[in-house]
């Protein structure tokens, strides 16, 4: 038994963790990067350690470290959220040797499902259903191009050590191979530690549904239900549903038997998450999540069970306390994650400090949040600020409620994904419950739909003709307007404000003159550099490869020419507005 828990993690996630260690009476302790010195989870933990001078990026990565603040903390158990170490069995097994209690799977039940491949072979044995790929790792591009030829066009290289979207890329032909298994590989290697790659057969059209088990230490595995993960973007989640509007009961019932099925074959312990694509009324295994999910939230709302506390009790070394004929959904939840992310701009990062911060409440209306106002969002992490979810007794209401939540959130500052949430639930494919993976690529007026339902763009700045701005509300025969003063000159303003989302331009040079060049468009790590000086370019061809928010963003060269000089190079950081070359 243990009766402190340190949180090996950040943002949400970690207060989320904390608040459910309350509720259990346990004692919760912090841990914060420099980049978090501010955060709210270090303001509400009981304790927090500062886990050292490394970089913010690498700072929760430092098993070492993490385990040496526990002991120092004198907590009984780590929780390690999701994301960062919450997969690695070598962590696992540090915190088990030193004494600590890891509220998560055994080491071993994660080598044997937190590998991809080894996953896949796991499956194979249990009898579930796979989509046709390799069982072990490959790294020749020949070998990979010859499976390319018997799977079939397109194909999928994804990361071994990983999932959530990262190290994945989709491969249409023989000649975006090598293109893509480096980008593919780098980025696994950031996001994992691994940048081993496998290679699958690409379906089509599917949808991505997930099976949330539960299992304890004496052998009983049971599944609540599925999750509807389909509406993505770059292979990353936006929207999550539970129920899914295209199972069958007969269907989920299948899909239940097979994932409690591969959790008692490995002897899993803990809260899980099987995913599987869904095609044509067929269903395959991808892989699982050795982890509590960011999706975790309309099971919860669905089932009625509290998943993070069901962990701390399983941890604690209680038997399952009902059966799998006991899980009954009630209702309808959908959850909308909420990005620093311009829907505009392909859902490019969008680094910034939060101004004016309220969140939506009301029946059925729960937020999970990791920021709030006067918060400046870290480069070095991913882009989720929060989690919106709703409870309805059907879908359509929750889609209505939904909707009005979104309306009710009020973020300033940063551009967010609140705006493309209200236009993907009022398309008529989203309400009609026929969403797939490629929902976002099918329908481009998804876009022009966001637009609509983004703020007006923010005042001009004011210059030195007009002075500071000042906002003041005023009350005109018996009407309130929202005004912003700027010197003599009044603009009216929307309720909900959005800042500019003004292009970068080329940088002038000590002399005043625009230089024709290449701007960076965002803040992060450069990771590729893909030219040389001298190199003819042409438009629209990938130049830079810019990391931001554990993305890779894409920088290509505005126009046709020659370029003249580089001025950055791979592993440094360059600023949004950043001149990465110039044309001759």
């Amino acid at each position: 038994m243990f009766t402190s828990v340190l949180v090996a993690n950040r943002g949400e996630i970690a207060l989320r963790v904390m608040r459910a260690c309350r509720e259990l009476g346990l004692r919760c302790v912090a841990v914060y990067s420099e980049a978090d010195r501010d955060a709210p989870h270090v303001a509400y933990a009981d304790a927090a350690y500062l886990l050292g001078p490394a970089p913010s990026s690498e700072s929760y990565l430092n098993s070492a470290r993490i385990v040496e603040v526990a002991q120092q903390a004198g907590v009984g158990a780590i929780h390690p959220g999701y994301g960062f170490l919450a997969e690695n069995a070598d962590f696992a097994r540090a915190v088990t040797a030193a004494g600590l209690v890891f509220v998560g799977p055994p080491a071993e039940a994660m080598e044997r499902m937190g590998g991809k491949t080894a996953a896949r072979r796991e499956a194979t044995t249990a009898a579930v259903p796979l989509v046709p790929g390799t069982l072990e790792a490959v790294d020749d591009l020949a070998t990979i191009a010859q499976l390319g030829e018997e799977y079939g066009y397109p194909i999928a290289l994804k990361a071994v050590g990983g999932g959530g979207g990262r190290g994945l890329r989709v491969v249409n032909s023989a000649a975006e191979i090598g293109p893509a298994f480096e980008s593919a590989s780098r980025e696994a290697e950031t996001a994992f530690k691994n940048g081993a790659l496998y290679v699958e057969k690409y379906l089509g059209n599917p949808r991505h549904i997930e099976i949330q088990v539960l299992a304890d230490q004496y052998g009983n595995a049971v599944a609540l239900g599925e999750r509807d993960c389909s509406v993505q973007r770059r292979h990353q989640k936006l929207i999550e549903e539970c129920p899914s509007p295209a199972l069958t009961p007969e269907l989920r019932a299948e899909m239940q038997a097979a994932a409690a099925r591969l959790a008692r074959a490995v002897d899993y312990v803990g809260a899980g998450t099987l995913e599987f694509l869904l095609q044509d009324g067929r269903f395959y295994f991808l892989e699982m999540n050795t982890r509590i999910q960011v999706e975790h939230t309309v099971t919860e709302m669905v089932y009625g069970v509290d998943l993070v506390k069901a962990q701390l009790r399983i941890a604690q070394g209680e038997p399952l306390w009902f059966l799998q004929e006991a899980v009954q959904p009630r209702g309808h939840a959908i959850e909308c994650r909420i990005n620093a992310e311009d829907a505009l701009a392909n859902f490019r990062p969008a680094l910034g400090t939060i101004g004016s911060y309220r969140e939506p409440a009301g029946y059925g209306v729960r937020v999970d949040s990791g920021v709030r106002a006067d918060y400046t969002i870290p480069q070095f992490y991913d882009s989720l600020l929060a989690k919106l979810i709703v409870w309805a007794e059907d879908r359509s209401e929750a889609i209505a409620r939904m909707q009005r939540a979104l309306a009710d959130y009020a973020i300033d500052g940063v551009i967010t994904t609140i705006p493309f949430h209200r236009a993907a639930l009022a398309h008529p494919v989203f309400t009609a419950g026929a969403a797939t993976v490629n929902f976002i690529a099918q329908h481009p007026e998804l876009i022009e739909t966001t637009r609509s339902f983004s703020a007006p763009p923010a005042a001009p700045e004011p210059s030195s003709e007009n002075g500071e701005a000042r906002d003041f509300t005023v009350e005109v025969n018996g009407r309130r307007f929202a005004v912003r003063v700027f010197g003599a000159q009044a603009v009216a303003t929307a309720e909900h404000s959005t800042p500019n989302r003004r292009q970068p331009r080329a940088r002038s040079n000590a002399q005043g003159h625009q230089v024709d060049g290449v701007i960076s468009p965002l803040q992060g790590r450069l990771a590729a550099v893909r030219v040389e000086v001298g190199q003819l370019v042409e438009v629209g061809q990938v130049l830079f490869i810019v990391e931001a928010m554990k993305m890779e963003n894409e920088i290509a060269a505005p126009h046709a020419g020659t370029l003249k000089e580089i001025h950055v190079a791979a592993g440094t950081t360059v600023e949004a507005g950043a001149l990465l070359a110039t044309y001759q």
